[in-house]
């Protein structure tokens, strides 16, 4: 084959090869474009059904999402404290006593600690109040404290006078766990250096917090707090006066929270057995003091005016003036229960072994059998605490017990 002729063999070749590549080229794209359209029918087919299940489901899963979004904390609810006022230093400003409802005014950030409710009971002195006003105050008080369930507390007013006999009166007698407060101020709401503001809002803290719950009415003054069983007033001006001698504070009310050192064990609030529900009158008792010379004539008159009971403030450990003998024995003659105390401030009056009377007893028997030991209560205490026990009881061994349980 000569030259001419393998090239125009070469050209035809190379010609032929190229036709081929290009039916190649043409032929690649629309088997692409198949191979793509097949594919996204094959994806419709196959999700279609979840694309329907997530529209029908969709108004569910927008509420789903609201109710597991979180929610804003709410504050918690703030202790609610009804404080009940009966008047006394505290609220006598000049011009006009103040009410329940001005004294919260008094003290403006109580919110940070208690939800206060008022409600006025009496508006008068401590001294002026009469013990059909306590039995009256302690039903309500046991009242309020059944009836509503949601009452963190109690705080009440009273005149510092004799605000110690009430607060134990009510420590006795309101029965309920939670904390009843007894607060007053030594100087009116007139003077400069009134601090019965400042009293008044410590004694809605103690009385809205927890931990001041079953330790019985609870005296908040001066920023501290005592027990209404052994606190007394020690001065008659000065606003460090009620004070638990030889005992010592519960605890004190400081800026961050209220702190307590101690309890009480004896008897008291809902351990106590002393249910005026059904009583209608106190029983009188009276005090006779102890003073070299002292007559006895004092006792019989007491007896004889209708006193149930009496408590003498002896001397030392019990000792009463040899005038005072005869009298004594006319009340226990007439079975009245005469108490033996202690006019010291402080200091025990053991119980005796006791013997029960019988008939024919001598007046010495019977004087032994109606003569209690009032422990270590001050008189103004025993008195309250004999006034209670006598709604309950008449027998001489179950008194003497109540004296070493309360």
């Amino acid at each position: 084959m000569g030259a001419r002729e393998r090239q125009a063999t070469e050209e035809h070749a190379t010609e032929e090869h190229r036709k081929t590549q290009t039916r190649q080229g043409t032929n690649l794209p629309c088997s692409s474009v198949s191979f793509f359209v097949y594919f996204c029918v094959f994806l419709c087919v196959l999700l279609w059904p979840l694309f329907l299940l997530t529209f029908l489901l969709s108004p569910w899963s927008v509420h789903a999402a609201v109710q597991t979004r979180p929610q804003p904390a709410t504050a918690p609810e703030m202790p609610r404290v009804r404080l009940i006022a009966t008047g006394g230093t505290i609220s006598n400003k000049v011009g006009g006593r103040l009410t329940a409802a001005e004294l919260v005014t008094l003290v403006p950030d109580v919110t940070r600690w208690a939800k206060p409710e008022t409600e006025q009971f009496a508006n008068q002195s401590s001294s002026e109040l009469t013990l059909d006003q306590w039995l009256a105050l302690s039903k309500r008080i046991n009242a309020l404290l059944d009836d509503d369930r949601g009452l963190a507390g109690i705080v009440v007013t009273s005149g510092t006078d004799t605000l110690e006999e009430l607060a134990y009166f009510l420590d006795l007698s309101v029965r309920s766990d939670r904390p009843v407060v007894v607060v007053g101020s030594m100087r009116n709401p007139s003077t400069l250096g009134y601090e019965g503001a400042a009293n008044l809002q410590e004694a809605f803290r103690v009385a809205a917090t927890p931990v001041a719950r079953g330790r019985g009415v609870l005296v908040v003054l001066n920023d501290e707090i005592n027990a209404a069983r052994e606190v007394t007033k020690t001065d008659a001006l000065r606003l460090n006066t009620f004070q638990s001698r030889g005992y010592g504070i519960l605890g004190v009310v400081d800026a961050d929270r209220v702190v307590f050192y101690r309890d009480v064990v004896k008897r008291h609030s809902i351990k106590s057995e002393l249910d005026l529900t059904t009583v209608s009158a106190l029983p009188r008792v009276d005090i006779v003091m102890v003073y070299q010379g002292a007559p006895g004539d004092l006792i019989k008159a007491a007896v004889d005016r209708g006193a149930k009971g009496i408590v003498m403030a002896a001397a030392g450990a019990g000792a009463t003036s040899g005038t005072q003998d005869e009298g004594i024995a006319y009340a226990t003659g007439k079975g009245v229960f005469v108490v033996i105390t202690t006019r010291t401030g402080s200091g025990r009056i053991a119980a005796r072994l006791r013997t029960p009377g019988a008939p024919g007893a001598t007046a010495s028997s019977r004087r032994s059998e109606y003569q209690i030991a009032g422990e270590d209560l001050a008189p103004l205490k025993a008195r309250i605490l004999l006034m209670l026990a006598l709604t309950k009881t008449q027998d001489p061994t179950d008194i003497q017990r109540m004296f070493i349980e309360y």
